[in-house]
């Protein structure tokens, strides 16, 4: 039996967190070599992008931990504890990680990520319109820019297409411009 089929029969085909039948897929539970059911979940794309911290935070979406915290299965225990981590500063949160107990070793499995010392935010790449940026976005120069080490000048209105985002820092992009790789503060250019 396959990975996916093992953990459908597992889940009932649903997500192992929230309970939804909609976009399920595999989650490997940091950190692993090897997928196997002892150390994957099946999840849908709402729980993937908050748990990957692609998308905010939904606190009213995660208070289903209450009752999914309470699985048999250890990956599924690990994530629900990191997930009420983040949100320890909701009181339910907090009152459902202080009852949530966890043999040693998956506690320790738990904790090699270190993001339950993080809160519930998220910083995104976000224009000097507060617009939020994607990788291969087109984006405007607002002001005109020297390019350090380098006789370019990026003038005011250059037009950059498909960029990369900086992964490390929200406050960076890199582009090309005449045919020339920078890295640009967010806050000189707006989405395109």
């Amino acid at each position: 039996m396959s990975l996916a089929q093992q953990l459908q029969t597992r889940s009932g085909n649903k997500c192992e967190l929230c309970n939804s039948e909609n976009h399920l897929s595999i989650y490997e539970v940091p950190p692993t070599s090897n997928a196997n059911s002892d150390n994957s979940i099946l999840i849908c794309k709402t729980c993937l992008d908050q748990i990957e911290k692609t998308e905010q935070l939904d606190t009213s979406h995660w208070k289903i931990l209450n009752e999914t915290m309470w699985s048999e299965f250890a990956p599924v225990q690990v994530v629900a504890w990191r997930m009420l981590s983040r949100l320890r500063n909701e009181g339910w949160a907090s009152d459902s990680l202080d009852i949530l107990y966890l043999e040693d070793e998956t506690l320790e499995w738990a904790k090699k990520t270190g993001d339950h010392e993080l809160d519930g935010t998220v910083e995104f790449h976000q224009d000097s319109n507060g617009t939020r940026l994607y990788e291969g976005d087109t984006v405007v120069l607002v002001k005109t820019l020297d390019v350090k080490g380098s006789t370019l000048s990026a003038k005011l209105g250059t037009v950059v297409k498909n960029i990369r985002l900086v992964h490390d820092n929200t406050e960076q992009i890199e582009g090309k411009v005449e045919g020339q790789t920078i890295v640009i503060l967010t806050k000189y250019l707006r989405k395109g």
